[in-house]
């Protein structure tokens, strides 16, 4: 079995105590609206991606009608402000990739403030394709150490996941190609592992270690980054060990 991502620890860890409501909302509207276009559709059953949308509204409590209007306004159903996507790439503190997923209708006022935090951290904006190429999109499930593994595992595999993962204190991991995230979420539902942290995300195949120093300007970068309205997420190759973390309190 593959290990953990540590940094993929430390987001999770990073995102439960940073989570506020209000901005976890102009993200998920945002991101109902981009799905519901990309897809043409609110329906969601027509959507991977609309679906795991709505999941995510429906998990920080959102309203139903606010979650369907903005469906509705993706889809062109209803009159309102488009939103499209850009992913901007680049180099943080110590040289590890990082890669912003945005989504605006200001190209010019999210290219500036992204610029702007890599600056201020002492990074730097790259080309298109400049680190994309370190990282592959997969599908997500993270379940603690309290979980039937052999259920689990058998559960995981048959419905298309790729792997099971476990760290060192017993947390797993299902993970799959993003084609198969709903598959797999489906099954894992109906097996009773039911989980509101699946995510399509972008993890890269090597990491980055980083030292106190660097690590402490690179989550700096981060916070930056996803204060920011248009910022959807933040990804990164960086290795920042438990020893490094716990020195930074």
């Amino acid at each position: 079995m593959a290990g953990h991502s540590k940094w993929a620890n430390i987001k999770h860890k990073k995102a439960a105590v940073d989570k506020k409501r209000a901005k976890v909302w102009t993200k998920i509207i945002r991101e109902i609206t981009v799905a519901a276009r990309e897809g043409k559709t609110s329906d969601p059953s027509a959507s991977p991606r609309l679906r795991l949308a709505i999941d995510k509204a429906l998990a920080s409590n959102m309203p139903k009608e606010t979650i369907e209007r903005n469906a509705k306004r993706g889809a062109g159903e209803l009159d309102g402000e488009d939103f499209f996507e850009i992913r901007y790439e680049g180099y943080g503190p110590g040289g590890v990739a990082v890669m912003v997923d945005t989504e605006t209708d200001n190209r010019n006022r999210t290219v500036s403030e992204v610029r702007h935090a890599f600056s201020k951290a002492g990074g730097n904006l790259g080309t298109d394709g400049s680190v994309s190429y370190m990282f592959n999109e997969i599908g997500v499930f993270p379940y603690g150490d309290d979980v039937d593994e052999d259920n689990l595992m058998e559960v995981a595999l048959d419905a298309g996941a790729d792997d099971v993962a476990v760290d060192d204190d017993g947390n797993f991991e299902v993970i799959c190609s993003a084609a198969e995230f709903l598959a797999v979420n489906n099954a894992l539902e109906e097996a009773g592992f039911d989980t509101d942290e699946g995510e399509v995300t972008m993890r890269a195949d090597n990491l980055s270690p980083l030292d106190a120093d660097g690590a402490e300007k690179l989550l700096r970068l981060v916070d930056a980054l996803e204060d920011l309205d248009d910022v959807r997420q933040v990804y990164s190759n960086a290795d920042i060990s438990e020893e490094v973390m716990a020195s930074l309190g």
